[in-house]
């Protein structure tokens, strides 16, 4: 009996150990099945894209006059400083810098940076380049325009000296860097090597031919915090814009970017994902603050309130641009989302000159001042070259009229309008630029500026701002001089153009363009 109980007991034991070996088995066996199926899944994100440019004309990057390649080449080369999607500068191949004089710059550059041909990357190289774009008929002329040398400390250490203070100098930094080494002895400008240049970035260019181009990853770049998934990049080369847009329309491109206000027109509107964002064409209106009737803030203000910007982006813009009220709401970390503008109110316009002794008589705001009756009429200035402006400039006139502002539009030749501008001979000027990434503010609020403003508080946030990277005083000092320039209207924001960017709704990941980079959080994209 005794020993039938043992006999039981280790069959009992012989079973459980038997159930448990099947139990692992198969649970090993499903790991393995969904490592494979992760793997899998990892292969199929493992994918190509396509890219496009039209009328290609250098791979150059210093040179090239053309948006695409100048979009794709953040891909290829890198910058000293680069920029977030909100317009921060954050180091790239400068791992720090330091102002040490007004005039001055010491830069700390990376150590463990490689060209896409296995060669080191140096302070020769960063010298180079700035030596060409001072050289070159180049985009990037402006951002070396007050350097006046450069001082090799070693091989990982530069000073850049500057022939006055440029605040937020470092915004100046974002231009791409070229090897040295691989342009020794070439004529720059016209070499065969400018039909693919060695980089520094995450991808390099492995094939370049008369109708594509193709980038492979850059298994040497110096960023291992980002493994990429996408392999492979064919650029597709176009002998014209219609042709690039066509191709995008029939799902040859993956994605394409443009500040063209029409590019719907070309691609429809269904079919893709898109992103619409702020583009870097501003538009707004200089009051001459020191002219007789805009020296008063409620002629101003009132000037403001009377203003409606979305009549002017629906009815003479076809909905093509954004409303702005700041230079630096297009999506700058230092507007901070907050109203500059003062709105469309046509109520509280009437109100500000009534409770400042403004009378509505015979279609005019008038006020008697000395024995004389003053009526408010503005000369404004705009282009005539400029059709799309000029129409901006009469549909303010009107609006204001309608209000009993009186304006007299002068539409200038380009001479005439550059020298009114400098000799500050008008009231109202309506103007545009192109807005640099940098959140220095000197140009609207600066010696010289267009509104004939100054402003001690301002001055004082000037001076205080352009010596600090302490990211709180520059929030707080930013969001006061958005708060004066709301109260006291030097200027009147109207709109910023549009940037455009499509890609194909098959592509996955995250996308966070500006006009900047369109290909942020491009180490998540796959399809």
């Amino acid at each position: 009996m005794k020993s039938n109980w043992f006999k039981y007991v280790f069959i009992f034991f012989i079973v459980i150990i038997l159930i448990f070996a099947i139990l692992i088995m198969k649970d090993e066996e499903s790991t393995k099945e969904e490592l494979q199926q992760n793997a899998s899944v990892q292969s199929d994100k493992v994918r190509e894209i396509k890219l496009g440019i039209a009328k290609l004309d250098t791979m150059n990057p210093i040179l090239s006059n053309n948006k695409n390649v100048q979009d794709i080449s953040k891909l290829i080369f890198e910058p000293l400083v680069t920029l977030t999607s909100d317009y921060k500068a954050e180091p790239c191949l400068a791992k720090e810098w330091a102002k040490q004089s007004d005039n001055s710059y010491l830069i700390k550059l990376r150590e463990n940076v490689k060209w896409s041909d296995g060669q080191r990357f140096t302070a020769d190289d960063v010298k180079f380049t700035i030596d060409r774009l001072k050289d070159s008929a180049t985009i990037y002329a402006y951002n070396v325009s007050d350097v006046v040398g450069i001082d090799i400390i070693d091989d990982y250490t530069i000073k850049i000296n500057l022939d006055k203070e440029i605040p937020f100098f470092e915004y100046n930094l974002t231009f791409p860097i070229l090897s040295k080494d691989y342009y020794d002895a070439q004529n720059f400008s016209n070499t065969y090597k400018n039909k693919s240049p060695v980089g520094t970035g995450m991808y390099k260019i492995s094939e370049a031919e008369s109708s594509y181009i193709i980038l492979s990853k850059n298994t040497g770049w110096w960023n291992k915090n980002k493994e990429l998934t996408i392999e492979k990049i064919i650029i597709n080369l176009y002998s014209s814009v219609g042709e690039l847009y066509n191709s995008f329309k029939i799902g040859n491109l993956d994605l394409i970017a443009t500040n063209n206000e029409n590019v719907q027109e070309y691609i429809g509107t269904i079919g893709y994902s898109s992103k619409e964002l702020k583009g870097r064409e501003y538009t707004f209106l200089a009051l001459n603050t020191q002219s007789f009737f805009l020296s008063r803030q409620e002629v101003r203000k009132a000037i403001a309130y009377s203003i409606d910007k979305e009549n002017i982006v629906s009815n003479i813009l076809n909905n093509k641009c954004y409303t702005n009220g700041f230079p630096l709401d297009y999506g700058n970390w230092l507007s901070q989302g907050q109203e500059a503008s003062a709105g469309y109110n046509l109520d509280q316009a009437k109100q500000l000159l009534v409770d400042n002794g403004w009378s509505y008589k015979y279609h005019y705001w008038q006020k008697v001042e000395n024995y004389r009756t003053q009526k408010i009429v503005l000369n404004a200035i705009v282009k005539a070259s400029d059709s799309t402006k000029v129409a901006v400039a009469e549909n303010i006139k009107a609006q204001l009229e309608n209000q009993g502002i009186r304006i007299n539009l002068l539409q200038l030749s380009d001479e005439q309008y550059n020298q009114s501008l400098q000799s500050k001979n008008y009231d109202i000027a309506l103007c545009s630029m192109t807005l640099a990434p940098t959140p220095n503010l000197n140009t609207f609020f600066g010696e010289g500026n267009l509104a004939n403003y100054s402003n001690d508080e301002i001055t004082d946030i000037l001076n205080e701002t352009k010596n600090t990277s302490d990211e709180n005083i520059l929030k707080e000092k930013y969001k006061r001089l958005a708060e004066i320039y709301k109260a006291e209207i030097p200027y009147i924001g109207l709109y910023n153009s549009k940037y455009f960017v499509a890609y194909n709704s098959e592509l996955v990941g995250e996308f966070s363009p500006n006009w900047f980079n369109i290909f942020y959080g491009i180490e998540t994209w796959y399809k």
